[in-house]
């Protein structure tokens, strides 16, 4: 079978360097998922311990997503000024020390300061991570090499639920924050192996020349890229907004009682109903890749969407576990799994002098509207019970498969 459909043939016509950049931009993917799904996890018992409301928790939550914002936006400038690969280790670095942080944190304000802080470097690991693999794999595998490195956030998001079904019953809540520093020590392999792509090393050289590439961030704004921009902008707020307002109250969802809305688990057995939708995550994550180099990125993505709006609310209908445990995966198969389109849909439209900086607008400042999701389903949860409050998601995929009417399909498009 040839190199170009055998199912990991793809993966050998990648260069050294290519292969190198994916496992990078995996790796600090994943461990991005790791660091910020333990504040997910040790929720429950952080508002217990402090005494903090659904709606408090909620707002840590958002807090994070609105710095991610900032961070998104500010990392991709730097990885088109500075290099993917700095502004990566630099993100990484950030959120890490930061996560260890909130292990120290007595109240409500200084969680508030160390999850504001880690939003910064969480939102700068995508932009940058993004733009590095897409530059240095070809256009006809580009989908696939995306899936597999979004698909790392699934293994941090499993990894985050083993950690905290071990760590926390034995050692406490804050325990789980210090395990939190060890993507750290990631950043000094970067340093030693992973090379700035070839592209943006002759952008950045085009640049430095005395009839160098004026092209700005403002040209994300300008015709003919300010339509497009503004779509892709409401479109990931939408998905993002899904996402958050389901995924960080799921762990809550699964664990509270039935008077108060959710299904009633014990800690341990929630731990294992997520580890188990992971298998679906990964599976959606990767699927996608494949699935859009094949038939394009516009027909996955909208089938993604609309099919987990209609899986999602099935899901935060039922109190049955066995039902739960079931459907998990297939929810979390489609509800996640769009997210690899992302970065090969921007990668193709976007030129490689302001390619980060687009791939971090329009994928973080969704995130500023989205970081209302937590603190709404939060809010909506006291009164209405998480049921009702997380069928908010559905209408949220439903609202971001419209957005595709002004998305153009770019699968094939060599890089600019």
């Amino acid at each position: 079978m040839s190199g170009e459909h055998s199912l990991l043939g793809w993966w050998r016509e990648g260069t050294p360097q290519a292969r190198k950049a994916l496992l990078a931009a995996g790796l600090g993917w994943m461990l991005d998922a790791f660091d910020v799904t333990l504040f997910a996890m040790a929720l429950p018992a952080i508002r217990a311990e402090l005494g903090l409301s659904a709606a408090a928790g909620g707002l840590l939550g958002s807090s994070t997503l609105i710095a991610a914002a900032a961070g998104g936006v500010l990392f991709g400038w730097i990885a088109d000024r500075y290099g993917r690969t700095r502004a990566l280790m630099l993100s990484v670095a950030l959120y890490s020390v930061f996560t260890a942080a909130c292990g120290l944190a007595q109240n409500f304000t200084h969680f508030l300061i160390f999850r504001t802080i880690l939003g910064f470097g969480m939102g700068g690991e995508w932009a940058s991570g993004a733009a590095l693999v897409s530059e240095t794999w070809p256009a006809q595998h580009r989908g696939k090499a995306l899936g597999l490195m979004q698909s790392g956030w699934a293994i941090g998001y499993a990894a985050a639920a083993i950690v905290n079904g071990l760590v926390q019953p034995a050692f406490g809540w804050r325990a789980v924050f210090f395990v939190g520093i060890l993507p750290a020590f990631f950043t000094l392999w970067v340093r030693r192996h992973v090379e700035e792509p070839a592209i943006w090393k002759e952008s950045a050289a085009r640049r430095a020349g005395p009839r160098h590439d004026r092209a700005t961030w403002t040209a994300i704004f300008r015709p003919p890229l300010a339509g497009v921009t503004l779509a892709l902008t409401l479109m990931n707020t939408c998905t993002l907004f899904a996402w958050w307002g389901f995924y960080l109250w799921l762990p809550t969802y699964l664990t509270q009682t039935t008077a108060q809305g959710g299904v009633g688990l014990e800690l341990l057995s929630s731990s294992a109903f997520i580890l188990v939708m992971q298998a679906g995550m990964w599976f959606g994550y990767v699927t996608f890749g494949f699935v859009s180099d094949r038939i394009g990125r516009k027909t996955t993505y909208v089938t993604y969407l609309l099919t987990a709006a209609v899986l999602l609310f099935i899901y935060v209908s039922l109190r049955v576990p066995p039902l739960l445990l079931a459907l998990g995966p297939f929810v979390a198969f489609f509800a996640t799994g769009y997210f690899s389109g992302f970065g090969a849909v921007t990668a193709e439209i976007y030129p490689t002098s302001i390619r980060a900086t687009a791939q971090g607008f329009t994928y973080n400042i969704g995130r500023v509207v989205s970081a209302g999701a937590p603190w709404l389903v939060g809010s909506l949860a006291q009164t209405h019970g998480f049921g009702t409050a997380l069928s908010v998601s559905s209408v949220a995929f439903v609202l971001a498969a419209v957005a595709w009417i002004w998305i153009p399909e770019t699968r094939g498009r060599e890089l600019s």
